[in-house]
């Protein structure tokens, strides 16, 4: 899928003329497009996925920045990135600057900016950025801007370019996830090849026009996002299909840049598809719910639970589960089954005995906690997908064993990617005949909508 369109610039003009609390944001925006050195230049963010980074840029759109996703990965984002990193990095760390390098090789270093967040904790990825940055001095790219946002904060940093950034952005990452979840549960049974994809699209290209309106409220905008997504609902349900209960579920977590940029990991879960499984993928959301969670305990541990921060935190908390509620509404009886967690907490208790969520940190504790709540959901199998020498992906495979001997011996298999895969489709065949297996033997029973047949 292409990510181009037509160059806009970075200032986006109309509508009626704002009141004085909207000249100061306009006022704020343009500043920062200044501090960060993004006037005539396009801001890029890294696929992950593909729909969730289109969405994004549509959030950063509505404020006035130049904002679009990267273009497609291809051998040359490989190799531009296997020239600058050692071997010692994640493999989503080449991916990333590959497509960087990419991106600046074929439009101009005078012409693109790059978004690149960052995080604290034991993963590589917290040194994404500063290896971005040292590699782009190195090469003479240090006049090419490179923005970041922080999870230390869950992420509120976004926030400080507009007021109303931090809300449209949460919304675009939960229009992501609900496209997700239902391109999933209906490619897998389409009569025509190729329509839940066009449906997927057609739903995100009209989703991010809502999301990106300029000069309107933040009620005005969800009132735009709400009728796009129950027209991508319908869209869907458009989709001639034969759903048949007798396909295995293989809930599919891991490391979140590689089980969600398709390119890393050879696309996967169509690979489970085409051997006759349906995949539920661990969403984004659980993701932003997790560094808030975490932003929370970091502030009782420093004696603030009552400050300004903590009270920001929790306002916030209830207004994304406010737009939470309006976006999953409309897909209710299409998502009976495949609910979500109600909250994060119930994933991190649900691990603690494997992987206290005290002491350890970021996707171990969410994948071993999201692959007991999916066996709840009746799942018939877990895959892991993480980058080769990921120490998220290491630890979860090494309690894997305990954990997969407390869920009914429910088949789970760790998949590494470095780009230099073996036998993927012969690998995911006997996997799913395992999980066939268990799926005929299993005590946890799972729920179908109504549309399923018998």
């Amino acid at each position: 899928m292409s990510s181009n369109s037509p160059r806009s610039g970075a200032i986006v003009g109309g509508g009626a003329a704002a009141p004085h609390t909207d000249l100061v944001q306009d006022a704020q925006i343009k500043r920062a497009i200044k501090e960060f050195g993004l006037e005539g230049r396009r801001l890029y963010l890294p696929q992950m996925p593909y729909g969730g980074s289109y969405l994004l840029a549509a959030a950063i759109r509505s404020i006035g920045f130049d904002a679009w996703p990267t273009s497609d990965s291809d051998e040359r984002t490989l190799d531009l990135g296997g020239r600058v990193t050692s071997g010692d990095e994640c493999y989503p760390q080449k991916i990333t600057i590959g497509d960087f390098l990419r991106i600046i090789e074929d439009e101009g270093r005078d012409n693109v900016a790059f978004l690149m967040p960052t995080a604290n904790g034991p993963c590589r990825f917290g040194q994404y950025l500063h290896l971005v940055k040292a590699k782009f001095d190195e090469l003479g790219y240090s006049d090419v801007p490179i923005v970041s946002i922080t999870s230390s904060d869950g992420y509120s940093s976004i926030g400080s370019y507009s007021s109303d950034l931090i809300r449209t952005a949460w919304r675009a990452v939960l229009a992501q996830d609900i496209l997700m979840k239902v391109l999933l549960k209906t490619r897998p049974y389409e009569k025509d090849k190729g329509a839940a994809d066009a449906a997927y699209q057609a739903s995100l290209e009209e989703i991010g026009a809502a999301v990106s309106l300029n000069d309107v409220s933040d009620r005005e905008r969800l009132a735009a996002v709400v009728p796009a997504m129950v027209r991508a609902r319908d869209r869907f349900r458009a989709v001639p299909a034969d759903y048949d209960r007798s396909r295995p579920l293989i809930g599919v977590v891991g490391e979140i840049f590689c089980r969600q940029n398709t390119f890393s990991n050879f696309d996967l879960i169509r690979v489970v598809e085409e051997q006759g499984g349906e995949c539920w993928l661990a969403d984004i959301g659980e993701w932003v719910w997790y560094t808030d969670d975490e932003q929370r305990r970091r502030l009782i541990d420093q004696g603030r639970r009552i400050s300004r921060d903590n009270a920001y935190r929790f306002m916030k908390g209830k207004v994304m589960r406010r737009d939470e509620h309006a976006m999953y509404g409309p897909f209710a009886d299409d998502f009976v089954g495949y609910e979500e967690p109600a909250d994060v907490r119930d994933v991190l208790e649900m691990s603690f005995p494997y992987l206290p969520y005290t002491g350890a940190l970021g996707e171990m504790v969410l994948s071993s906690g999201k692959a007991i709540y999916l066996h709840g959901k009746g799942a018939d199998g877990i895959i892991d997908i993480s980058p080769f020498t990921c120490m998220n992906g290491i630890v979860t495979e090494a309690v894997y064993p305990s954990l997969q001997k407390d869920l009914d011996n429910m088949p789970i298999r760790t998949f590494y990617f470095d780009g230099t895969q073996g036998d993927l489709e012969r690998d995911v065949g006997i996997f799913i005949e395992l999980a066939r297996t268990y799926q005929r033997r299993k005590k946890k029973p799972r729920r179908f909508p109504a549309y399923f047949s018998l």
